[in-house]
């Protein structure tokens, strides 16, 4: 071969990541039954609340009106700055789940 190298590359997982899958939180464990809400930093002071978590048995179309976001969405919901406080009161008021069922993580 002259001039021109041969390369290996290992065989990886070509799997779709999940940004959500590992909140980097390794002191808490994951218990079945929770609906965990969270807040990520985006940009400067920009922040995003995530759910994820709620029961299948959810009308999801009213919990897209409520949130006033469009039908396609899939296992979590993504909503502008820190909508912690509003997303579990929410949830408790139309009784989706009850508050000691809501963990809210974040700063």
């Amino acid at each position: 071969m002259s001039g021109i190298q041969k390369y290996s590359f290992p065989n990886r997982s070509l799997a779709t990541y999940d940004p959500f899958a590992d909140t980097g939180d390794t002191t808490e464990v994951t218990v079945q039954g929770y609906i965990h809400i969270r807040i990520q930093q985006r940009n400067g002071r920009k922040t995003i609340t995530t759910v994820q978590g709620l029961p299948v048995v959810i009308d999801q179309k009213k919990l897209v009106k409520a949130f006033k976001k469009d039908e396609e969405w899939g296992d979590v919901i993504q909503l502008s700055g820190d909508q912690r406080q509003k997303v579990t009161d929410f949830l408790v008021a139309e009784g989706i789940s009850k508050k000691d069922k809501i963990k809210i993580h974040g700063f």
